[in-house]
């Protein structure tokens, strides 16, 4: 059970971090747009307090949470953004706040309290504690690195990082599933490199199929939340550099990434002072 334990105090940390990059901010800052189309850093925190509910009524209220599952289905499309466009509308900024505080720490509390072997309902198959506590940190960390673009922000890699990069490796079957494409049979190496210099390793050592490159750029890329042609992540195989083109270690359609960085010369002054969009 500790394993579990140690991966809520992570996504708390998570949330805590994020939290005292926002919690200081001018209402004029919430306004601010961040990468993902049409939506402001109100509409990230927005949208991870609406998730957290959600998750804390999957897991409490599993009967109620199939109606949400049912309008999920209804506009598997729109339905994540309608909410966070709601949440903006009704609320001013610094109630966005408490409602994401007051989220999270209500979850925090019922996933340290759920028995062992638990299974907590999800839009896709059921998962469990540990799983749900991993989803919502890698959601927070991906959500926050959109903040943080967008108000010029550099974040340090954490060894939280890890419970992204691992979700990543388990999402692979998945995202070839979700367009369409056959998924390849045999098992990829993934080789991913710590800040401090440590290998976490992924799949057999004797895979043809391979992928390595800095841990930080790898979970920006099943995160989509860098382009790949910016990252120092490389492939060796059709089947992994195929991959690489279309991991997302998030549930639902596929995402459309991020563009590119444009070349040094055509860059805006603010990406001169540190903006990784």
């Amino acid at each position: 059970m500790s394993a579990v334990v140690d991966v809520i105090d992570d996504l708390r940390e998570e949330s805590d971090e994020l939290d005292a990059l926002v919690g200081g901010l001018e209402a004029l800052a919430w306004h601010c747009p961040t990468p993902a189309e049409r939506w402001t850093v109100a509409h990230q925190i927005a949208h991870l307090g609406w998730t957290d509910e959600v998750a804390l009524l999957a897991a409490t209220e599993p009967d109620r949470f199939g109606d949400e599952v049912a309008r999920a289905l209804a506009a598997p499309e729109s339905f994540v953004g309608e909410a966070a466009d709601a949440l903006v509308a009704a609320h001013a900024p610094d109630a966005l706040l408490a409602r994401w505080r007051e989220g999270r720490q209500r979850l925090d509390q019922v996933l340290r309290d759920a028995p062992a072997g638990t299974r907590i309902p999800w839009y896709g198959p059921p998962m469990s504690v540990a799983s749900m506590a991993t989803a919502r940190l890698m959601e927070t960390w991906a959500h926050g690195q959109d903040i943080a673009d967008a108000l010029g922000a550099t974040r340090a890699p954490t060894a939280r990082l890890r419970h992204v990069a691992r979700i990543g490796v388990r999402a692979r079957d998945y995202a070839y599933a979700v367009r369409g494409i056959t998924t390849p049979e045999e098992e990829f190496r993934v080789e991913l490199h710590t800040p401090d210099g440590e290998t976490i390793t992924y799949g057999p050592e004797s895979a043809a199929q391979r992928v390595t490159g800095p841990l930080l750029d790898f979970c920006l890329l099943v995160t989509q939340r860098a382009h790949r042609s910016d990252l120092a992540v490389t492939a060796e195989g059709y089947d992994a550099d195929q991959w690489l083109s279309i991991a997302q270690a998030f549930a639902g359609p596929p995402g459309p990434g991020r563009p590119p960085r444009p070349p040094r010369a055509t860059r805006p002054e603010r990406a001169e002072q540190g903006d990784r969009r």
